[in-house]
């Protein structure tokens, strides 16, 4: 287990740590008020464009996917007493419209390791967010970019280091963060679902039937994701410093203008 933990460092977390360090320290040198908050968004930034031929290559291929569900649906229903004929009719299927199954899990599992390097190095950095600044300094790579003991966490007049759930202290206005968080994440996710089905008078029986079953097996996934996942995040971004919010909801943003660029709003659009 220490030996994965080491391997995660010094490939992921170090040069994610030092980048964030260095562009901390930059705008410092520059003295521009808020270093640490801007530096969260630009590190962020910087991440998110370097993933983003992996994140396209899974979008599209999560799209050729749910475009061939009437299509396995018909296959399903044509092979239900044979396994095997159902399984080589589905690779026939997918060989012929260029989808390699495990093409589309590849490109999530490169971002897993980076994006909670990413995470990582925020939850340490910042004040407040049961991080350790010497942690962050041991993997620093030069003497130089060092951090002292304590770090300014203002923002645009917001403290990163406070918690939405504080807002008895600090203000009402801090609720907005899990809330914009939440709403951010359930555009993502509804953008993932298919577009809705447009179903027209001249559809023969058998057209509304599969479209009824795609709607269904829609259905199923929207209220498992759609719904659960921006309630989970919106907790989350309630329960940790808004540093963390800053960083999910500019990593999401992004998410969702690729997402449109690709395969438009998807269930976000209307029937």
């Amino acid at each position: 287990m220490n030996e994965i933990v080491s391997i995660f460092e010094k490939i992921f977390l170090g040069p994610v740590i030092n980048l964030l360090v260095l562009i901390y320290q930059g705008l410092q040198a520059l003295h521009v008020p808020g270093a640490l908050g801007f530096a969260i968004l630009i590190l962020t930034i910087l991440i998110r464009f370097a993933l983003w031929p992996f994140m396209a290559s899974q979008i599209k291929a999560t799209k050729k996917m749910a475009e061939l569900k009437p299509h396995l649906d018909a296959l399903k229903q044509k092979h239900k007493k044979d396994k095997k004929a159902f399984a080589e009719a589905q690779m026939a299927l997918y060989k012929e419209h260029g989808i390699n199954p495990i093409g589309g899990c590849l490109p999530a599992l490169v971002q897993i390791p980076v994006f909670f390097a990413l995470y990582q190095s925020i939850i340490n950095i910042l004040p407040g967010a049961g991080g350790h600044l010497d942690k962050v300094n041991s993997l620093l790579y030069f003497s130089q970019l060092k951090l002292p003991e304590t770090l300014d966490p203002n923002f645009l007049g917001l403290n990163l280091g406070i918690k939405p759930s504080e807002f008895g202290s600090h203000g009402f206005f801090l609720l907005l963060i899990p809330i914009v968080t939440a709403g951010l994440t359930f555009i993502q996710s509804k953008m993932t679902l298919p577009k809705p089905i447009k179903k027209y008078p001249s559809d023969s029986p058998k057209e509304s039937k599969e479209k009824e079953g795609l709607e269904a097996s829609m259905g199923q996934v929207q209220s498992q994701m759609v719904y659960l996942m921006p309630i989970m995040i919106g907790y989350f971004a309630f329960s940790f410093p808004t540093g963390l919010a800053l960083y999910w909801n500019t990593y999401t943003i992004l998410g969702i203008i690729q997402q449109r660029r690709i395969s438009g709003w998807g269930g976000m659009g209307k029937k």
